[in-house]
């Protein structure tokens, strides 16, 4: 599987879904029931290779300011959440955390925000088709601290200023 394609199958369960990530879940895993145990684990490692890249204090900050507050779980649950928003919403996000204000229409922090179950789809899928529990991908762990320079989360102001576009549209 490529990256193309991966991103065909995160795009074709998020449109089914209509934006619940909790369904776009279920979708995903039956789109990935029709593939081969070998293309599940492609699958996975393409997710798990985007998850680690997102693991980054810019777009911590950024999950923070939506989300009204992002525990070290809230902020894996994000991450899910954002591959699960397809490849120019993560990218974008990747480059510009702030874009997410503009990249976003509708927001609803009780819905969205939180793709956990996205996290477990590849598995789920595994599972179903051989028997087993998937084995390891061979990523590399996430470094144990995000990337670049650490933000206190606590600090509204500088989130303010770090992020003037999410703060204004869901903050202010």
């Amino acid at each position: 599987m490529d990256e193309t394609q991966f991103w065909e199958l995160v795009d074709a369960s998020r449109e089914v879904a209509e934006g619940d990530p909790d369904e776009q879940a279920d979708q995903l895993v039956a789109q990935l029931l029709r593939l081969d145990p070998e293309s599940v684990l492609d699958f996975a490692r393409h997710f798990e290779s985007r998850y680690n890249r997102a693991y980054r204090w810019d777009l911590w900050g950024a999950a923070w300011v939506l989300l009204g507050g992002a525990s070290d779980d809230a902020f894996d649950y994000f991450r899910c959440w954002l591959i699960g928003q397809g490849r120019e919403v993560f990218e974008r996000a990747l480059h510009d955390p702030d874009s997410l204000a503009d990249l976003l229409e509708d927001f609803n922090e009780d819905i969205d925000g939180d793709g956990e179950e996205l996290g477990y789809a590849a598995d789920e899928a595994y599972e179903q088709l051989t028997g087993t529990v998937a084995p390891d991908l061979g990523i590399p762990p996430a470094a144990s601290e995000p990337e670049g320079t650490p933000l206190d989360l606590e600090d509204e102001t500088a989130l303010a200023a770090r992020y003037p576009l999410l703060w204004s549209r869901f903050r202010d």
